[in-house]
C-alpha cells in the first residue's frame, strides 16, 4: 500500500514545445523515484480537467504512459488516479493492468472509480448513464477484474457485463493492490470496505472534511465484517511549492498566463492548493495528516516540471507525515 504518491496531472508547460513534454514527464518520474515517493500516478482522462486547464489541452493516455515510465523508474508502484471504469471493458482492463505489472516487474496498482466527466464521455462516445448506473457498472466490473487479477477464471452474466470463462495469462507478477477513488460516504466507501485495499479521497479541501469520511468507512467495515486496519486511506492534494513564497506566487502566475487564464484566477487557484515555501506547505500537509490519514497523493500541477520541485515536495511531505 502507498504512503506517499506523486501525481502528474498536467502536460502543458511554459516555454516548452509539445514534442518535448514527454522528456519533462520522464524527468519528474525519475526525480520522484529518487526522492522517496512510493507510487507514481497519472489521471485516466482524455481531456484536461476544469481547474487545471482547457479541455483541449494535451492529455497522454494513461496506461501507455505508465508502461513507458516503468522503463525509467525502479522502485515506485504505478497507477492511475483513478481509472474511469466506463472507459474500458473490465476483462480488457484486467489484461491492461496485468501487462503494466509485467513490464514494471511487479509494480502495478489498480486505481479505479465510477467515472464522472460527462463532457469527456459525450465527446469520446462512451456511455455516461446516470449516477446510479455508473456505480452499478463499477461494482459489476470489480466482480470481473478482481478475480482475474488473482489468477482465477471468470464467468459473469451480469446486467452490464457478460464474460465467459475469461483467462488472464500471463498472471500478474505481484499481488496487485486495489485502490478505489472518491469520497462518497454511501456508495464509494462501502465499495472500498467490500473490495479494496486502499481508499483515495478526492475533492476535500480542509482537514475538517476528513473525519466524517473515515467514520463512514469504519461503519461500512463493521457492517461487512471487514478489518478496517487492512485498508489504507490517502488524500489527493494539489500543491505548489518553491524555495520562497514569492517564487511560488511567480510560478503559479506563469502557468496561469501560459494557459491563457485571467490574472483574477490567481487567488482562487492558490486557495485550492497547499501553496508556498516549504514551511508553509509542510504545515498544510501536516494538518491533513493529523486527521488520521495513512498517507498523501500530491500533485504539482503548476510547477512540477521545474527541476528540483518534486524533490523538495518529497522532503516536505515526508516530514509532514512523521
Amino acid at each position: 500500500m502507498s504512503r506517499l504518491s506523486y501525481q502528474i496531472p498536467n502536460f502543458t508547460y511554459p516555454d516548452t514545445d509539445q514534442a518535448d513534454v514527454y522528456d519533462l514527464v520522464v524527468a519528474q518520474a525519475k526525480e520522484a523515484d529518487a526522492a522517496g515517493f512510493d507510487r507514481l500516478t497519472v489521471m485516466d482522462h482524455f481531456y484536461q480537467l476544469p481547474g487545471i486547464g482547457a479541455h483541449d489541452e494535451a492529455m497522454i493516455e494513461a496506461y501507455t504512459l505508465l508502461a513507458a515510465l516503468a522503463q525509467h523508474t525502479s522502485t515506485m508502484r504505478l497507477a492511475t488516479l483513478v481509472t474511469g471504469n466506463t472507459y474500458r471493458n473490465p476483462a480488457m482492463l484486467a489484461k491492461i493492468v496485468t501487462a503494466l505489472d509485467v513490464v514494471s516487474h511487479g509494480r502495478a496498482t489498480l486505481g479505479i472509480g465510477a467515472g464522472w466527466y460527462e463532457l469527456e464521455h459525450q465527446a469520446m462516445g462512451f456511455e455516461f448513464g446516470t449516477f446510479t448506473d455508473r456505480f452499478e457498472r463499477l461494482e459489476e466490473a470489480l466482480q470481473i477484474v478482481l478475480p482475474l487479477l488473482r489468477g482465477e477464471k471468470v464467468s459473469l452474466d451480469g446486467e452490464r457485463y457478460q464474460v465467459a470463462d475469461v483467462v488472464n495469462s500471463p498472471a500478474p507478477v505481484s499481488t496487485i493492490p486495489i485502490m478505489i477513488g472518491g469520497s462518497g460516504e454511501r456508495k464509494t466507501l462501502r465499495m472500498v470496505a467490500q473490495y479494496a485495499d486502499e481508499s483515495n479521497l478526492v475533492g476535500l479541501r480542509q482537514p475538517d472534511d476528513i473525519p466524517a469520511k473515515l467514520e463512514a468507512l469504519d461503519g461500512h467495515c463493521q457492517r461487512l465484517g471487514r478489518d478496517r486496519s487492512e485498508i489504507s486511506v490517502t488524500l489527493l492534494v494539489a500543491a505548489n511549492i518553491a524555495p520562497t513564497m514569492e517564487q511560488a506566487d511567480d510560478e503559479l502566475r506563469a502557468m496561469l498566463a501560459h494557459k491563457g487564464q485571467p490574472a483574477e484566477l490567481f487567488e482562487p487557484v492558490k486557495a485550492m492548493m497547499a501553496h508556498g515555501d516549504p514551511d508553509t506547505v509542510g504545515e498544510q500537509l501536516a494538518a491533513f495528516m493529523g486527521t488520521g490519514l495513512d498517507g498523501l497523493a500530491v500533485s504539482l500541477m503548476m510547477n512540477g516540471h521545474l527541476p528540483g520541485r518534486v524533490t523538495m515536495l518529497g522532503e516536505v511531505a515526508t516530514r509532514a507525515m512523521g
